[in-house]
């Protein structure tokens, strides 16, 4: 990428890319990935379940407030 002027105002334009650097991309994305913390099964399933009750829960939340203003809707429409 470059930058160039057009009109005063500074704007990146995009060049081409080199073949190498697609290479040195992915090898840079393996390297990151090796320095991630992966959880163990014990928290990969305890989160797990945090995640799949807290959508049951807002579920019940959501359907309550949409049946409850679906009654209160209907007696202001009679």
């Amino acid at each position: 990428m470059r930058l160039l002027k057009r009109k005063g105002v500074d704007f990146v334009a995009e060049t081409k890319k080199a073949p190498g650097k697609v290479g040195r991309f992915f090898r840079e994305v393996r390297a990151e990935l090796r320095k991630v913390s992966w959880p163990n099964r014990k928290e990969l399933t305890n989160n797990t379940l945090v995640v799949i009750v807290t959508v049951f829960v807002m579920a019940g939340i959501v359907s309550l407030f949409d049946v409850s203003l679906t009654a209160l809707f209907s007696l202001f429409l009679r």
